[in-house]
């Protein structure tokens, strides 16, 4: 009875936390096809029309784009200092590692506010202050960078150095060895970094509250705006949108090298 009752129970808790988790992101894709005047679940029929006015609505197309942009500069950076931070402290720390990881993963343990605060102050008391999209692509690039760092290092711990060598043995440099042996084998690890700095970025508002500008408004921004003033469906729509860019970054990323490569780091 005891090796019955667990399996059941434990699929149970399974479920019921992607029900906890997958619930809200459900109803507002519902909620974004309601024929009715305002923003309500169960929707009251079945209309695209808000959708047609997310796209006929400048602003809203707009910080999409700004967003799409933002995020896509972000994931750059923060994928290469990640990935360079992570194969520095893995291999060449030493008595420093424990202190750098813990500074580079610092985003992830404060309050995405209380950064946003901090990168505030500083950027006025250097002088940089919020306009342009400067201000933000740091932003971003400071809450993504973790991400990348955490799982390119999950797959440098675990990799096999005796690769490089032979390589090396062969007479490959180390630039060949690292673009033909070591890359290669570690592009899960950095794909999959890539894709949370992306989302992280793309659907990122409390750094975007604090140091957005005018005229460079991403889309969580806008969002809440509008939700502000407007309560009708044009805002589930808009979130649909966002969900259904992340599910087709997935997607691609399946397409282009196959999940199962994302995870941490791919065949062995």
């Amino acid at each position: 009875m005891r090796s019955t009752s667990y399996p059941v129970g434990f699929a149970a808790a399974a479920v019921a936390v992607y029900v906890f988790l997958l619930a809200p992101i459900a109803i507002v894709v519902v909620a974004a096809f309601n024929s009715g005047e305002y923003l309500r679940f169960p929707p009251e029929g079945f209309s695209l029309r808000w959708f047609s006015k997310f796209l006929a609505s400048e602003p809203f197309v707009r910080s999409f784009w700004f967003s799409l942009k933002l995020a896509s500069l972000a994931t750059l950076l923060s994928t290469v200092a990640g990935g360079m931070a992570a194969f520095f402290v893995v291999r060449h720390a030493g008595r420093s590692r424990d202190f750098l990881r813990l500074l580079l993963v610092a985003p992830l343990q404060l309050p995405a506010i209380l950064t946003g605060i901090a990168l505030l102050i500083f950027f006025y008391s250097v002088g940089i202050g919020t306009r342009g999209m400067t201000g933000l692509l740091i932003g971003h690039t400071v809450v993504s960078l973790p991400y990348v760092f955490l799982m390119v290092s999950s797959v440098l711990l675990r990799f096999d150095r005796t690769l490089e060598e032979a390589a090396r043995s062969l007479g490959a440099s180390p630039w060949v060895t690292f673009r033909r042996v070591t890359l290669p084998l570690v592009q899960g690890g950095v794909i999959s970094g890539a894709l949370f700095a992306f989302i992280t970025s793309f659907d990122q508002f409390p750094i975007s509250l604090l140091l957005v500008s005018v005229g460079n408004t991403t889309l969580p921004i806008q969002l809440f705006d509008y939700l502000r003033f407007s309560f009708d469906p044009t805002a589930a729509a808009a979130s649909t949108v966002s969900v259904a860019l992340s599910v087709a970054v997935v997607w691609l990323i399946h397409r282009l090298v196959g999940l199962e490569q994302v995870t941490w780091g791919g065949p062995r």
